[in-house]
C-alpha cells in the first residue's frame, strides 16, 4: 500500500512538472504575441462576446471571462478534489505531516500581504489586491523544481507541493470572503438548495461523478448569478465527491485522474496565454517602481520567501515542527524562493480586484517581475545546494561523514 502511494505521488508530481512547462510556453506566447503585429488579433480574440442562453438564464460575456469564470471553475473544481484527498489521505492528513507546510504557507501569505499593505498605503485604491502576491503556482513551481533533474530530494518536492497546496486554499478563502460582489439571495439559495443536494448523493454513496458534474453546472450558473465568484462553486462541488465507496475504491481520484491532462495541458496554460499578455510598447522601468506592480513583485520576491523561511525557522526551533527527512535549512530556502512563483494564482485575484486595462497590466507586470526573480533565485539556490549535496556523495568523499548541509 505505502508503495502505491509513493508511486502515485512520484507520478502526479511528475505530471505538474509537465504543466508547468506547458504553462511557461503559454506564458511566454502570449508576452511575445501581445508586442507583436498580432497583438490587435490577441486582445481581439480574449474580447470576443459569448452569449450562452437556456429559457431564464442568459450569460453574455467576452472569452476572455468564461476563461476566467468558467473553465477556472474546472480548475478550481480539480483543486478542490486535491485538498480533499490530501487532508483525508495525503501530505496533510496528520499533525506530523502538515505541521510544517502548514506554518511556512501561513507565514508565505501573511508576509507579502503585509509587504504589499506597506507600499500601498498612501494607494487606498489599490489595497484590494492585498491577497495578490500571497498565492503560489503549483505547476509552475514544480516545472522550475525539474530544471535541476533526479538530484532533487523526493521529500523537498513534498514540502514544496504541501505549502502550494495550502496557499491554494488560503487563497479559496480569500476570494469567498473578501472577492464577492453583491448578493443575489435568490441565485444563492438555488446554488445552496444544488449543493445539499450534492451532500445527500454523497451520503447515499453515489459514486458516479458525471451527477455530481452535472449537478455541478447548475451550482456553477447559481453562483455565477449571485454575486459570489463562480469558482467557488468548483471548490465546494469537489467537496461533495466521495473519496471512497463501500467497496474501497475511490470515486475521488478517478474524477481527479480523469481532469488531470485537461486542467494541466489545457485550462492552465489557456488561462495563462489570456492573462499574461503585456504590452511592453513605452514600458520604463519606472512603472515597475509605482505602488501596484512594486507591492506585488516586492510580495512575491521579498514577502514570500521571507514568511516562509522566518515561520518555518521558528517553529522548528521551537520544537514545534521538523524538517522533512534529508532536507536542510539551504534546501528550504531555495523551496521558499520557489513559493515566491505566483502566476496563476496571482493573476487570477488580480483579475478579481481590478478591472481596468491600466491596473490589470499593472498586475501583469508585478506578476510576471515577482515571479520570474523569485523563479530564477530559487533554481539557482537549489543548482548550488544539490551539487554540493552531490559532491559529498561520490564515492571516496572523505567530507561525507563529517559535513552536512544545512547553510
Amino acid at each position: 500500500m505505502e508503495n502505491s502511494t509513493n508511486t502515485r505521488k512520484t507520478s502526479f508530481i511528475n505530471k505538474e512538472t509537465m504543466g508547468g512547462i506547458g504553462l511557461m510556453i503559454a506564458a511566454l506566447a502570449a508576452l511575445l504575441i501581445s508586442n507583436s503585429a498580432l497583438s490587435t488579433y490577441y486582445t481581439a480574440l480574449f474580447d470576443t462576446p459569448v452569449t450562452f442562453s437556456a429559457g431564464p438564464l442568459t450569460i453574455d460575456k467576452p472569452l476572455l471571462l468564461w476563461v476566467n469564470d468558467g473553465l477556472m471553475a474546472i480548475f478550481f473544481f480539480f483543486v478542490g478534489l486535491e485538498i480533499k484527498r490530501e487532508i483525508l489521505e495525503g501530505k496533510l492528513s496528520s499533525i506530523d505531516k502538515a505541521s510544517l507546510p502548514l506554518v511556512a504557507a501561513f507565514g508565505g501569505m501573511l508576509v507579502p500581504a503585509l509587504l504589499f499593505v506597506a507600499i500601498n498605503t498612501n494607494t487606498p485604491a489599490n489595497l484590494d489586491g492585498w491577497a495578490i502576491p500571497a498565492a503560489t503556482d503549483i505547476a509552475f513551481a514544480l516545472g522550475l523544481l525539474a530544471l535541476l533533474g533526479p538530484s532533487v530530494p523526493a521529500a523537498l518536492k513534498v514540502f514544496l507541493l504541501g505549502i502550494a497546496i495550502i496557499d491554494d486554499l488560503g487563497a479559496i478563502i480569500a476570494i469567498a470572503l473578501f472577492y464577492t460582489d453583491d448578493l443575489s439571495t435568490q441565485s444563492l439559495a438555488i446554488g445552496g438548495v444544488g449543493f445539499l443536494v450534492l451532500m445527500v448523493l454523497n451520503r447515499l454513496e453515489v459514486k458516479r461523478v458525471g451527477i455530481y458534474a452535472l449537478i455541478g453546472v447548475v451550482v456553477w450558473a447559481a453562483v455565477l448569478k449571485s454575486g459570489v465568484h463562480a469558482t467557488l462553486a468548483g471548490v465546494l462541488v469537489a467537496l461533495t465527491v466521495p473519496m471512497r465507496d463501500s467497496v474501497g475504491t475511490s470515486p475521488l481520484m478517478q474524477a481527479e485522474h480523469a481532469l488531470f491532462p485537461w486542467v494541466s495541458y489545457l485550462i492552465m496554460p489557456l488561462f495563462a496565454f489570456a492573462n499574461a499578455g503585456v504590452s511592453l510598447s513605452g514600458f520604463s522601468f519606472a512603472e515597475l517602481l509605482t505602488p501596484l506592480p512594486l507591492g506585488i513583485a516586492v510580495g512575491l520576491f521579498v514577502g514570500k520567501q521571507l514568511g516562509v523561511m522566518a515561520f518555518s525557522w521558528v517553529s522548528v526551533k521551537t520544537g514545534l515542527c521538523k524538517l522533512p527527512d534529508g532536507v536542510g535549512w539551504a534546501e528550504t530556502y531555495g523551496v521558499a524562493c520557489l513559493t515566491g512563483v505566483g502566476f496563476t494564482m496571482s493573476l487570477f485575484i488580480g483579475t478579481l480586484a481590478f478591472d481596468t486595462a491600466e491596473q490589470l497590466n499593472a498586475i501583469r507586470l508585478g506578476v510576471l517581475m515577482g515571479s520570474i526573480m523569485s523563479g530564477v533565485l530559487g533554481v539557482m539556490v537549489l543548482r548550488r545546494v544539490l551539487a554540493k549535496r552531490q559532491s559529498l556523495a561520490q564515492p571516496g568523499s572523505s567530507k561525507l561523514k563529517q559535513k552536512s548541509i544545512t547553510a
